[in-house]
């Protein structure tokens, strides 16, 4: 049984909720990234913030990204996986709620996060397929 420990990639690097969405894609462009969780100040998760969320949600809106605040993204209950969830459960999590992404909890931590990429790396090819098929319909 694979777990989503073995898929992730750890090391996940927050946003604060109280930074800019400037301070939020900066630090996407310099990690390689096209999402960051977004964590309060106690250091826990509060949602997660797209390169998307910032174009749609901020820039074509007519508003600064330099004055908005991450955490004003950061709505509604993330989803996410337990590091012992089993591979195909964190399949069926991504693909109920149509996410190409999703942060890994440990003892109510983020510990890591698992993309498209991480799924590729470490899932048979044709279960990957059938995952990107059914979170692009």
């Amino acid at each position: 049984m694979t777990t989503a420990r073995e898929i992730m990639h750890t090391g996940a690097t927050c946003v604060r909720e109280d930074e800019t969405l400037m301070d939020a894609a900066r630090r996407m462009g310099e990690l390689d990234v096209g999402a960051l969780p977004i964590c309060g100040p106690d250091d826990r998760l509060h949602g997660i913030v797209t390169d998307r969320d910032i174009v749609v949600k901020c820039l074509a809106k007519g508003k600064d990204p330099r004055h908005m605040r991450a955490g004003y993204l950061a709505q509604g209950k993330p989803v996410t996986v337990d590091a012992d969830t089993d591979s195909e459960e964190v399949l069926r999590t991504m693909q109920d709620h149509r996410i190409r992404r999703v942060p890994v909890i440990d003892d109510h931590r983020l510990v890591g996060m698992i993309s498209e990429a991480d799924l590729a790396l470490h899932l048979p090819e044709e279960r990957v397929g059938h995952f990107v098929e059914e979170v692009c319909r």
